[in-house]
């Protein structure tokens, strides 16, 4: 499934199923958070029933505030629009499986 890029005008349409949906809020200048591109699209197609979005703090700083996101990548995990967890720093694909696991 791709991972849709999320802006504000559409942010409460994405969290208001009861799905999970995995929101990765990173800019275009961390380089960590470039490493997790691949990490999160190989996630998404082996998870089609998850919702993935992207958040570009840059272009949407009211989201970041909102969230508090301080550093990035800040991967949050979402359920009926309320967070289930939240995983700052680049980590694996595997570390991902387990955060799914674990929620």
């Amino acid at each position: 499934m791709a991972i849709t890029e999320v802006t504000a005008s559409r942010w409460e349409e994405l969290l208001a199923g009861d799905g999970l949906v995995v929101v990765d809020f990173w800019a275009s200048w961390c380089g960590p958070c470039r490493m997790m591109s691949p990490i999160l699209q190989d996630f998404s197609e082996e998870h089609p029933e998850i919702t993935v979005a992207k958040v570009n703090v840059d272009s949407e700083p009211e989201l970041a505030m909102k969230y508090k996101i301080m550093n990035i990548p800040s991967i949050l995990f979402f359920r009926g629009g309320d967070i289930v967890k939240r995983q700052i720093g680049a980590v694996s694909k595997g570390k991902l499986e387990e955060i799914l696991r674990g929620i």
